[in-house]
Formats: C-alpha cells, structure tokens, sequence
C-alpha cells in the first residue's frame, strides 16, 4: 500500500482489497463458513466506525487484520474455540502437480495422510502459536506486520514463531514415532 493511496485513499479503497485475505483468515480462526463471514462483517463495520482514528502512514493491512483478532477473541466463539481452533490446509492453494502420471494411489495415500498428521498436530499448538504461525506461512505477513497485528514487540514475534515452529516439529516427530 502507498503513502499516497492511504493519504487520500477512502475506507473502500483500502478495506476492500484486503475483504478475501480477512476471509480466509476468520474462516481458519473460526472453522465455520458463517460465523468467519460474520466475524468479516463485523471487523469491516467496525474498522469503518473507527476509520477517522486510524493513523495515516501506519500499516492499514495490520490494522485491518488485528481488528479482527480482537473481535474473534472476544466474541463468544474465539473464547470457547481457543483450545480447539483447526487450520483448513485443504483451502490453502496446494501446488499442482507437474505431470499426473507421478501420482499413485500410494503417493495420495501418503500425501492425505500426511496432511492429516499436520493438521491434527496443528490443532493440538495453544492458539497464540497457532495464530502465528498463519499469519506468517500462510499470510506471509513481514515480522514488523505480525507485531503490529498482534500488538507485541517483533522480539516476541520471532521467539514465539521459533518455539511454535518447534512446537509443531515436535509434536509430528512425536506422532510419527507412535504411527
């Protein structure tokens, strides 16, 4: 986003563009295709009603994103989903295989299976890493973006996505020595 856009941009100028990543993420946050379009709609009616108070040069994007954090944590679904939140990674744009020939009923096996073992150990990280970890791998979200969305120093950014990457290795290395 430009200075000048945000200078002189509109509310729909700058929201409007962001309306699908905010998607996906409630919908990742939520798990549930109406409450994430609900948690859209509100994060937007709210961020519009505290538009004349969002400071011009400042990252609009993260602004946008932590508006909805906050209305998902406290929301009656964020509070009672913290402990079971799940990632949809079968909606997060797989690549396409170069040719179909390679794939096998053994290599779709193993690649579902893998899938649901990421997924499960995803599942099991406290929300705070969970969050984090999306919003950098799937978001791609700059450190300095992460901190601004989640209000927190970018030391703390770093350090909790290095122990939520941790987290999350151990946690498959310890399923699959159980599988």
């Amino acid at each position: 986003m430009t200075a000048d856009l945000v200078q002189s941009g509109s509310f729909e100028q700058l929201a409007l563009p962001l309306f699908d990543q905010l998607y996906n993420f409630a919908q990742w946050l939520t798990h549930d295709r109406s409450e994430a379009e609900d948690l859209v709609q509100e994060t937007f009616t709210k961020a519009l009603r505290g538009f004349s108070s969002y400071k011009q040069g400042t990252n609009f994007r993260a602004w946008m994103y932590r508006i909805l954090r906050n209305t998902f944590l406290s929301s009656r679904t964020g509070l009672e989903a913290t402990a079971t939140t799940q990632l949809d990674l079968e909606s997060a744009s797989a690549p396409v295989p170069e040719t179909v020939e390679s794939e096998t009923p053994e290599s779709i096996l193993i690649e579902r299976s893998n899938h649901h073992l990421l997924q499960a150990s995803l599942e099991e990280l406290p929300v705070h890493f969970r969050e984090i970890l999306l919003l950098c791998e799937v978001e791609e979200m700059s450190y300095q973006e992460i901190a601004e969305t989640l209000a927190v120093p970018i030391g703390t950014v770093m350090s909790r996505l290095s122990r939520a990457r941790a987290a999350l290795r151990d946690n498959v290395r310890g399923k699959l020595k159980r599988a």
